[in-house]
């Protein structure tokens, strides 16, 4: 099978040229050299805006490359595992767009189209430094006035906030304390009055120290009307949906920086010899490699199924996007952690690789809501997953074009894109299926996932409803409820897509808890691919198998 998104990851990091060549704008000894002095990729971003890379954060209904959401995560992923600080400040345009992609007129959706096209940058003003993830509580506010709205207040800690040519800010329009009482501008800051804003100071950060993390404040700024994306009121609710998109193909960054960490440690491993052989030989090195291998292959699989998932199960991805922005980075984290101990005290050195990768993949897990958010987020929606569950609702239609990845996905439609999913979620709803189906390839494996999933909805079935000071243990639930979702898409990956059984019961035990010695048979599979610049993909592996 060939898989289209593979090939544009490889023509990009064909046309990104050799990251080990420091004669390279973008090599690694570059970022580096700029992450050392707290400096912009300028002339990165520059590249890729040569490059055309732009065109994949703009919809092809509107001129642009985006046809399927998987693209823009292989773009993502394929910048990522370079350098995550150039993959935020280059990424971070879609991000700044997306709210016009969902919800903006054709008018609007068409003149942002032209500058991303251009490559200005654009920017996402959400937080404000006394209110945090608290959204609704943000004061910045937007008020009529003449033909227009007069916008004051200051957002901070915004990426791109300086560098930004345009910010989408959301807003109070309402003074009152509810989910219709803030909006969304698309603020062209070349138009704004003199005086109408100025930019905050760069934040220092743990991780991505060059980035632009800053902010901006408005002073009387007057925007016109036809600046407002959507209705008035509609900001939240707009934000939300577009998150769902943006909060899936976090996975990318995962995916990214987790591919770059098992690759350099790995080489590390190879290369030093420890009581008279390879380190990489080592019983014990050996093993958190191979267990950091299988850790990737399930944070892909979910995240493959998942980005497809956008354009097939759409109405369900308020559940999946926050389940994948909370696991991913999750289990790639320990990933990295894991693999720091292979290094020992070369982990610490703060002019390394990979103490700049630790350091900058911490970062994944707080924006676009970070762990607690999410995890909220899936509480919030355990009564209709129970539902889902005991009924065994499941699109199968959307579920099958979504986890086979030689089917193509139709046009992504965003009107589809919904607060609450209403049908839960069919990939956790097809397990007491496609377990039983599929009982005879690992029937330890597949029967311990099936009670796991009935005693998960059994304990969720029990909890009532909290709207404020939700309790630990119900965090807890939607933890595991992730982790359930996990070993789905591996079991649907697994059967839709070819890989062995091997694969399977890997993954499900990386998962689930517990050790498969059958781990130990990965390694031979990663050393293969050690020298080879195409992602360490499950498709990679099933290709050696």
């Amino acid at each position: 099978m060939t898989y289209r998104p593979f090939a544009l990851a490889e023509r990009i990091e064909d046309a990104l040229g050799d990251p080990a060549d420091e004669g390279n704008v973008f090599s690694v000894s570059r970022c580096l050299e700029l992450d050392g002095r707290e400096e912009f990729p300028e002339d990165i971003c520059a590249h890729l805006d040569k490059l055309g890379l732009p065109r994949f954060y703009v919809p092809v209904e509107h001129g642009g490359d985006l046809d399927t959401y998987e693209n823009l995560l292989q773009v993502i992923r394929t910048l990522s595992r370079r350098d995550f600080t150039v993959a935020l400040a280059h990424c971070k345009t879609y991000l700044g767009s997306v709210a016009t992609w969902v919800a903006g007129t054709p008018g609007q959706a068409e003149g942002l189209a032209r500058r991303v096209l251009r490559g200005e940058v654009v920017s996402l003003a959400l937080t404000e430094r006394d209110h945090g993830s608290d959204v609704l509580a943000g004061r910045v506010s937007a008020t009529p006035s003449g033909a227009g709205y007069r916008i004051d207040g200051e957002k901070w800690l915004i990426n791109n906030a300086t560098r930004g040519d345009l910010v989408c800010v959301l807003a109070r329009t309402s003074p009152r304390s509810e989910a219709r009482c803030h909006s969304l501008f698309l603020v062209d800051k070349h138009r704004l009055p003199s005086g109408g804003y100025h930019h905050l100071p760069k934040v220092r950060t743990h991780g991505v120290r060059g980035a632009d993390i800053s902010g901006i404040h408005f002073t009387g700024a007057e925007v016109p009307a036809d600046a407002m994306i959507g209705e008035p009121g509609a900001g939240l609710e707009i934000l939300l949906k577009g998150l769902q998109i943006t909060r899936t193909l976090c996975g990318g960054m995962s995916l990214g920086m987790g591919e770059h960490a098992l690759r350099f440690v790995a080489g590390f491993a190879e290369r030093h010899r420890m009581f008279g052989r390879p380190l990489i030989e080592l019983p014990q090195t050996a093993r958190v490699l191979a267990e950091s291998y299988a850790d990737l292959m399930v944070a892909e699989a979910m995240t493959l199924v998942s980005t497809r998932a956008i354009h097939t199960l759409t109405a369900e991805q308020s559940v999946i996007s926050a389940v994948v922005k909370y696991y991913v980075p999750t289990i790639v984290d320990r990933a990295v952690n894991r693999l720091a101990k292979v290094l020992g005290a070369r982990a610490l050195l703060t002019d390394g690789p990979f103490q700049k990768l630790q350091r900058d993949h911490r970062i994944v897990g707080i924006f676009d809501g970070n762990t607690l958010v999410n995890l909220n987020a899936v509480v919030n929606q355990f009564s209709g997953l129970v539902r889902g569950y005991r009924r065994e609702r499941v699109d199968h239609d959307g579920l099958d074009v979504a986890a086979g990845l030689d089917l193509a996905v139709p046009a992504f439609e965003p009107d589809r894109l919904s607060l609450l999913s209403r049908g839960g979620c069919s990939l956790v709803q097809d397990l007491p299926a496609r377990t039983g189906a599929a009982m005879d390839a690992a029937p330890e494996h597949l029967g311990r996932l099936r009670r796991y999933a009935d005693g998960l909805h059994a304990e969720l079935a029990r909890c009532r409803p909290v709207a404020r000071d939700v309790p630990p243990e119900m965090f807890d639930l939607a933890r595991r409820y992730a982790a359930g979702y996990a070993a789905a898409a591996c079991l649907r990956m697994w059967a839709d897509n070819g890989l062995d059984t091997l694969w399977l019961r890997v993954c499900l035990a990386r998962v689930l808890g517990g050790r498969d010695e059958a781990v130990d048979r990965l390694l031979p599979v990663l050393r293969e691919r050690l020298d080879d610049r195409r992602p360490l993909s499950l498709l990679a592996y099933r290709s050696t198998h």
